[in-house]
């Protein structure tokens, strides 16, 4: 199956199968960034945020909550 192919059947996809869909391709792109770790651009944007972050501990959010405000929104 193609791209092209695949592309046209999203969206005759029910809700739940797109998002289990976009569960595994953001598994998939987690994986690869895991084992090809950040450019020097990604890694001057986390030095940066870990450095405020350190200076201004408490106006951070967890993970858990990023993740959970994302989910609403799709």
């Amino acid at each position: 199956m193609s791209k092209a192919d695949i592309l046209a059947e999203l969206p005759k996809l029910t809700a739940d199968d797109r998002t289990e869909i976009l569960d595994q391709l953001w598994s998939l792109e987690e994986k690869d960034a895991l084992q090809r770790g950040p450019s020097r651009e990604e890694k001057a944007l986390l030095d940066a945020e870990l450095a405020d972050f350190a200076a201004n501990p408490g106006t951070g959010n967890s993970w858990t909550e990023v993740q959970a405000r994302l989910r609403t929104r799709s």
